[in-house]
């Protein structure tokens, strides 16, 4: 099991994707579990890693495709973390899809006969598994091109995906998705060739080369805009509330990590390596972290479809980690990517929340919802810690990851001048905002009057195997929030050069 390590993680939801499409026929419905239990044992080999990690080894393996095409990974105390995370979640989520995709089949395609339902079934978990593939190969590849390879391999699946199984317009939102996604990795792949230009090198180890380059502003620049695109900054954020609202809601957690990692790849290949050559980006980036988390906040507010208020906030909630970046201190981008890690939790238990209350009640508006708590209450349970975590409340680990980044961005605040201090100010205040909207979701979704329009009989808690893993990951953000020590100390031993 601990030889070669990380090829294991990042191929193994490769090589169950591909099982699944050979064998589509005979395994029919057991391909959700071929998919859960191949990510449940990817999440076992990064926990041996982060052990070994933590203990203060760093893993790197060196794998030549060809002559002169090479493929090393590198598990430290940065990517080691994000990695786990962002699997865990693609974990839960394959366990949870199990009945909802099975619900959402019969609505589309109930007409169709048994055999081709189960070819729907396995052509989800088929392209499901690319999802985490190129999640880990993003945290673990040593080199620009391989960076950009699995950034671009993540909009495929969304786009197959979002057409067999989307909702309002899935098929025009599906290309929307893909245009959108290519565009962002074109621009990132610009920055990959113009650095090369430079050092003649695609290693992210020898970037630190770029350091006073008369380029490196432009360099930086098509690199900010093609992870811009993909985080939905304003303006760039068009794209975000119409493909995250209309998907399936079974990976709604995935396209929040399709768009937060782009905060890992900032601080993996210019903060860290050009801190300061990124200095001067950093009150820019500010103002514009606050503006869309301002502009996303109110977005939400206006919002009253459950998937949309969702895909709203998620706008908000990406800048909050941004702002952190840009504040350029120890602190604030071990907080930002913290947070990062706290929001991809909480957005897949509130997302996914969003979902059962679509498979149970059939209905997307939150006002002709209410009265919900009384018929299901682990629902309503899940939907308030979802609420929680994103409005930074104890004990879960969005709370530690909130006060370590605005400390570090009211201490770039403190030394900046006016204006920084302004800005850390009102990234606080929005916050405001965030506890606003989600528990008047609350209030609006499970309690009041029970709309009569609902059958009673038929609004009760989803299967366990929807409700069970979401709880499970709410009791690791917990676990976090309580203990958040080993998982800084892992961030830390890298991000401690700033």
């Amino acid at each position: 099991m601990n030889e070669h390590l990380l090829l294991q993680i990042v191929f193994a939801p490769v090589i169950a994707s591909l099982l699944i499409l050979f064998t589509r026929h005979k395994i029919g419905r057991k391909a959700g579990w071929i998919a859960a239990l191949t990510l449940l044992y990817t999440t076992v080999l990064l926990c041996i890693a982060g052990l070994r990690i933590y203990q203060g080894s760093i893993i790197y393996e060196a794998y030549s495709i060809g002559p002169k095409v090479k493929l090393d990974l590198l598990a430290d105390g940065l990517s080691l973390p994000v990695a786990l995370v962002m699997n865990l979640c693609c974990m839960v989520l394959a366990f949870y899809s199990m009945h909802y995709l099975n619900h959402r089949i019969e609505i589309i395609y109930g007409k169709a006969d048994e055999r081709t339902r189960i070819l729907y079934y396995t052509r989800f978990y088929f392209l499901y598994l690319l999802f985490p593939a190129g999640f880990m190969g993003v945290s673990f590849v040593t080199n620009l091109i391989a960076m950009y390879f699995f950034i671009e391999l993540l909009p495929i699946p969304l786009y197959f995906i979002m057409g067999a199984f989307g909702y309002i317009d899935r098929h025009r939102i599906a290309l929307m998705s893909f245009c959108w996604g290519a565009a962002g990795a074109t621009f990132f792949l610009f920055g990959s060739l113009f650095a090369y230009t430079q050092i003649g090198s695609f290693e992210i180890s020898e970037l630190n080369r770029l350091a006073g380059n008369p380029y490196i502003t432009w360099i930086i620049l098509f690199f900010l805009i093609g992870l811009f695109t993909k985080m939905a900054v304003f303006p760039l954020h068009v794209w975000m509330p119409w493909v995250h609202a209309e998907h399936p809601t079974c990976i709604a957690g995935l396209l929040a990590i399709y768009g937060n990692v782009g905060a890992y790849v900032i601080v993996r290949i210019l903060i860290l390596p050009l801190p300061e050559d990124f200095k001067p980006f950093g009150l820019p980036i500010m103002i514009l972290a606050l503006f869309t988390m301002v502009y996303g906040s109110l977005l939400t507010l206006a919002q009253d479809d459950v998937k949309r208020f969702c895909a709203c906030s998620t706008i908000s909630q990406i800048s909050y980690s941004l702002l952190g970046l840009g504040a350029c201190t120890l602190w604030s981008v071990e907080g930002g990517l913290f947070f990062f890690l706290s929001h991809i939790m909480g957005k897949t238990i509130l997302f996914s929340t969003a979902g059962i209350l679509v498979y149970v009640t059939g209905i997307r508006d939150m006002k002709e919802m209410g009265g919900l708590a009384s018929k299901m209450p682990v629902t309503a349970l899940l939907w308030v810690m979802g609420a929680m975590m994103l409005s930074a409340f104890p004990p879960f680990s969005s709370f530690p990851s909130e006060w370590i980044m605005f400390t570090g961005i009211f201490i770039s605040g403190t030394q900046g001048g006016s204006l920084p201090l302004l800005i850390a100010i009102l990234g606080v205040s929005v916050i405001a905002f965030t506890i606003t909207y989600t528990f008047w979701s609350v209030k609006r979704i499970f309690f009041g009057p029970l709309n009569p329009n609902l059958s009673k009989d038929a609004i009760k808690d989803p299967p366990l195997m929807m409700s069970i893993p979401l709880l499970f990951l709410a009791i690791v953000s917990m676990a976090l929030g309580l203990y958040p020590k080993p998982f800084m100390d892992l961030l830390h031993s890298v991000i401690k050069v700033l």
